[in-house]
């Protein structure tokens, strides 16, 4: 998890102050946690929305990344809409996970088979201590193969 940690500093350094760490991540899942704090809060004492949604675009944005690297192949890789929807106040620690790694890796397999740029949306949910949704997030991403 460090080497998330250390590219948010570097290439992400939003990313890095709000508190947005990677605490799971595998061929088919990511999940990331950040806490409320004073640097991520909003006038109502909760959890900045664009925080919220930070942390549940790096979930899709990270196995979109993994999976690209695993191909071996330079794919360009960029949001194109997004949509959301919060349900309760983020307060205390959220999880945001996207579990939508299989799809993708399909997904991949289709654009290197047949060249032609994919889109796909990809789904990241909040989730609070209790266990409670509090917000979700959809990104539709596009990939292209670079030439």
């Amino acid at each position: 998890m460090f080497r998330y940690t250390l590219f948010t500093f570097f290439k992400l350094p939003s990313v890095f102050w709000t508190g947005i760490r990677v605490t799971k991540i595998d061929l088919d899942s990511c999940e990331v946690s950040v806490k409320q704090r004073w640097i991520n809060q909003n006038p109502f004492k909760s959890m900045f929305w664009a925080v919220q949604g930070m942390a549940a675009e790096f979930t899709t944005g990270t196995l979109i990344m993994n999976t690209i690297r695993d191909s071996n192949r330079k794919v360009s890789m960029l949001v194109l809409n997004n949509k959301a929807n919060f349900s309760k106040k983020a307060t205390g620690r959220i999880t945001f996970s996207c579990t939508q790694g299989a799809e993708l890796t399909k997904l991949m397999n289709e654009l290197i088979e047949t060249g032609t740029p994919k889109t796909i949306w990809m789904e990241s949910i909040g989730i609070n201590e209790a266990g409670d949704i509090v917000s979700r997030f959809n990104f539709e991403w596009t990939l292209k193969i670079k030439k």
